[in-house]
């Protein structure tokens, strides 16, 4: 149990991997702070002190600040549709906000969420390493804005300050409130098919290995080890997509996928939907976008080498054993809606 007197802070604490930083921080016997929009009762009633403002809040973001040691940073606006100012407001302006109060207020340590999309190129990436480009050509705004709020969050960092990116790839696990469910419900609606060829291989990572990616790298940071740096966090065993999907597919009782559409005409279809949503405007997010078809279509996975050499990072969760819990949380769940109905 930590003896610090000092506090952590964690924005974006309520969401999945925010949440689960929070949780592990708490049996750590740590002093939590976290800085979010959404009311957290049952948080508070377990002695975290909670602060509700926006990123961009800089009154509230510093007195956030005030006697905090390490911030994480996991709070950003997600999605591959929206304006532009939308993402840059959270995701570049919040983070300036949080790194300019973190300074002022004598923050030692400073560890961001990025996200392996700053490296968008729209070609496969096969055991790509942290020596890629960031991207400044993107079809959607959230790997744009996360590349310019990574490049600041590296610049930030000195000796007195250190700060360090993780980027971790497809976090799932059980409670994931967005990749499996938004998966399941496209295939039960009928809307999910097969981009390209269907072997192309990805990265994922459990929760759980995400939580001590986060940990490691502050351990890290005490160590004067990883400073500066962005990694690629990962389970390290890339799964051909759509083989994983069709197995959770059927693990759960859902038909597997079959149908298919060529890479090609899926970004075709990205780009008249992406047209059509900016000049009607539509609400919502549409069906397929030229992101959308890049990464259901093509190779992602990396190597997991750096993290592992500077931040001892190695998977816990198998993705054998993630999926077994997941499937087991499914049924579970299907099974008391089958009841309830």
């Amino acid at each position: 149990m930590s003896t610090s007197t000092t506090a952590t802070l964690v924005t974006g604490g309520t969401g999945f991997l925010g949440g689960r930083i929070v949780e592990r921080l708490l049996r750590e016997g740590r002093s939590v702070i976290v800085l979010g929009r959404t009311p957290a009762p049952a948080l508070e009633a377990r002695g975290v002190r909670f602060v509700r403002a926006s990123l961009e809040d800089a009154a509230a973001v510093r007195a956030a600040c005030a006697g905090v040691e390490t911030v994480y940073h996991v709070a950003a606006k997600v999605g591959v549709w929206g304006p532009y100012a939308d993402f840059f407001r959270t995701n570049v302006l919040g983070t300036r906000a949080l790194l300019a109060a973190a300074r002022e207020q004598g923050v030692k340590h400073f560890v961001h969420t990025s996200t392996p999309s700053v490296v968008y190129n729209g070609r496969d990436l096969r055991n790509a390493d942290e020596s890629l480009p960031l991207t400044d050509r993107c079809p959607s705004p959230y790997p744009l804005t996360k590349a310019i709020a990574e490049r600041e969050v590296l610049a930030a960092n000195s000796p007195e300050f250190k700060t360090v990116a993780l980027r971790p790839h497809l976090i799932w696990g059980v409670g994931d409130p967005h990749l499996v469910p938004r998966l399941l419900a496209r295939a039960r609606a009928g809307r999910l098919r097969i981009v390209g060829r269907g072997d192309n291989r990805v990265d994922m990572v459990h929760v759980d290995n995400a939580v001590d990616a986060h940990l490691l790298a502050e351990a890290a940071l005490r160590q004067n080890r990883g400073a500066g740096k962005a990694y690629f966090i990962t389970n390290a065993e890339p799964v051909a997509l759509w083989d994983w999907i069709n197995g959770l597919l059927r693990a759960v009782g859902e038909p597997p996928m079959t149908k298919k559409i060529s890479a090609g005409a899926a970004s075709a279809i990205g780009a008249l939907c992406e047209t059509a949503w900016k000049i009607l405007p539509l609400r919502g997010e549409p069906p397929m976008t030229r992101f959308i078809a890049a990464e259901l279509a093509k190779d992602h996975w990396f190597d997991p080498a750096a993290a592992r050499r500077d931040l001892d990072y190695v998977p816990r969760v198998s993705m054998t054993a993630g999926t077994a819990e997941l499937v087991e949380s499914l049924r579970k769940s299907n099974s008391t809606s089958n009841v309830q109905r």
